[in-house]
């Protein structure tokens, strides 16, 4: 059985709808042994997201605590087709860690052609690390032309377990997703997407989806820390976890 050593796509309650603290998310990312947590919180086009103010002062929390490295992050919002998203590179360009996510809330791509047209957008800006939960089926889209795409420019691309269980009904168009992963070697990254701390590293339902496709362990990014920090490495210099 695959295991994941951090999570890369959780929530506090800087976001309204999560429910626990930056420390509370860490302590328990220490309890059940992972080696890090990325702490994403939405942005700012979400109805309950948090300030601009709250993602430019990230570098007031710890890089880390008990022993678990803490990515400062944020899930930004995917605004339209043209790829908008709801946070400037000068503050993006800060940050450890972004995921880039569409929500019904908020984003008004709503045809294939457009959500297609999105993603491939987004692709293009190298601020972005993580696509997330994209097998959401609200937002389908052409993931055979899409997904090289998101390999040929470094992007890794989520399996969501919370999506799993939350919206079950995005499970074919996640498994669809990992085998084009699979098949064009594209890294992908199995996250909780926790709003409350007991649900961080509650990745097994995904595990287990991509055991069955019999998925290479190398692809999961978070399967080794160490694959994790070479990344964050090769972004931001070997000197990272001092910015």
């Amino acid at each position: 059985m695959y295991s994941i050593e951090a999570d890369l796509h959780t929530h506090t309650v800087a976001s309204t709808h999560a429910y626990s603290t930056v420390l509370e998310n860490l302590h328990h990312a220490a309890k059940i042994g992972l080696r890090a947590i990325a702490s994403t919180d939405h942005a700012p086009d979400m109805q309950d997201a948090p300030h601009i103010w709250h993602f430019m002062n990230l570098d007031a929390l710890p890089r880390e605590w008990e022993g678990v490295t803490l990515l400062r992050g944020a899930e930004v919002n995917i605004l339209d087709a043209d790829g908008r998203l709801d946070l400037p590179d000068s503050v993006l360009s800060d940050l450890d860690w972004v995921v880039a996510s569409m929500h019904r809330r908020v984003c008004t791509a709503r045809t294939m052609e457009e959500t297609t047209r999105a993603y491939l957008k987004v692709a293009e800006n190298p601020l972005i690390d993580l696509i997330g939960h994209s097998g959401t089926p609200a937002f389908a889209y052409d993931y055979r032309r899409v997904i090289p795409v998101f390999g040929e420019a470094g992007k890794i691309v989520e399996i969501n377990a919370g999506s799993l269980s939350v919206r079950p009904e995005s499970r074919k168009n996640c498994v669809e997703i990992a085998r084009l992963c699979k098949e064009y070697r594209v890294p992908v990254a199995v996250d909780s997407d926790a709003h409350f701390c007991m649900a961080i590293g509650e990745v097994s339902g995904a595990l287990e989806m991509l055991k069955e496709i019999d998925f290479p362990e190398e692809l999961i990014l978070n399967a080794s820390a160490d694959r994790l920090f070479s990344y964050l490495a090769a972004k931001h210099g070997d000197d990272w976890r001092a910015r």
